[in-house]
């Protein structure tokens, strides 16, 4: 993605994960305690962690100072493994979490976590599994796959922190889909007019609308 893209392996439950990191510019490398972790869309249909969402969302983490991790689910790229309806691509997730959440003195870094289309369910019950000690600082959901997975409500304490973001034309996840998942948390969902799955033509207003989020809920000094 730029000149401090590095590439990476972790240990996953099944086998090596593949990853890349970016980092904020050198001048606020030194005092960025804050890790991204953004999970991309549905392996078995192209989804890579260069999707072009996904690159943009971590634009968005790296202007606002933070390090972002993104990486391959099982089966796709040199990940190891095989897809497994989300089960195991949680299991992927928590692991590249308990792996990028420490800096390199072992200090405990901030969480944010970001996910597109199917990487935004899997984030959902990462969430979940986390629970209210590990939770993240913020959430950015993109695209929520509602329409074939089970998406987990986000915790209520979670919610000021939360950018639901989804296009309106979108025809792969009916933006109806995502009203019916949010209206019983009363958890708002911004909606980009004209919007497609993949925001074509739209990826710098979304990165913008992130950033306008991070920046509203910024990393606590420490």
């Amino acid at each position: 993605m730029n000149s401090k893209t590095q590439k990476f392996a972790i240990p996953g439950p099944a086998g090596v994960i593949e990853a890349l990191e970016d980092l904020p510019a050198v001048s606020a490398v030194a005092v960025t305690h804050g890790v991204a972790v953004i999970c991309h869309p549905h392996p078995l249909f192209g989804g890579t962690m260069d999707n072009k969402v996904v690159q943009t969302l971590a634009r968005a983490f790296v202007q606002c100072g933070w390090r972002t991790v993104r990486f391959n689910f099982r089966g796709v790229g040199a990940t190891q493994g095989s897809y497994d309806e989300g089960r195991g691509e949680l299991q992927d997730l928590l692991a590249v979490i308990d792996h990028c959440s420490h800096s390199p003195s072992g200090a405990p870094m901030t969480l944010a976590l970001a996910g597109f289309s199917f990487g935004s369910f899997v984030t959902s019950h990462a969430v979940v599994e986390l629970g209210s000690a590990r939770a993240p600082h913020t959430l950015v959901l993109v695209g929520t796959a509602a329409t074939r997975f089970d998406v987990a409500p986000v915790p209520h304490a979670l919610h000021e922190d939360t950018l639901v973001l989804h296009g309106e034309l979108d025809d792969t996840v009916p933006l109806a889909d995502v009203m019916q998942w949010a209206r019983p948390q009363s958890l708002p969902v911004t909606v980009i007019p004209g919007g497609s799955h993949f925001f074509h033509g739209q990826l710098p207003l979304l990165r913008s609308l992130v950033v306008r989020h991070l920046r509203a809920n910024p990393l606590e000094p420490r």
